[in-house]
């Protein structure tokens, strides 16, 4: 399972951030029945899950970033997004793209977000 995050860089507090997870070899009914994970690590802290969409429709959120960022996913395109609105200097971290298939973890590469206050 390849995993290409992107769309990380550096915003000012209060800005905004799309992130996308493109899974182009996946094919598309595998796509279809995937969970989908953002991770995200800051400096010194461990690897906290931000959100996740799950084929059925359920989607969970991290009680920080609640109300702030939107997961989502286009099936067509075999990518997830997760758009990052109001953004605080403590998102600032590597945020990261997850599944899980068959027990084992499959990680992108991450994608650094930066967020100045």
């Amino acid at each position: 399972v390849q995993l290409q995050a992107s769309g990380g860089g550096l915003v000012q507090a209060g800005g905004s951030l799309r992130l996308s997870c493109k899974s182009p070899r996946m094919i598309l009914s595998t796509f279809w029945a995937t969970a989908f994970d953002w991770y995200r690590q800051a400096p010194g802290s461990q690897r906290d899950m931000v959100a996740s969409t799950s084929p059925d429709g359920t989607i969970y959120y991290g009680d920080s970033v609640k109300g702030r960022f939107t997961i989502s996913r286009d099936n067509s395109k075999k990518t997830v997004y997760l758009q990052m609105n109001s953004l605080k200097s403590d998102d600032t971290a590597v945020y990261y793209c997850h599944v899980r298939q068959s027990g084992i973890d499959y990680w992108g590469e991450g994608t650094l977000v930066t967020v100045s206050s």
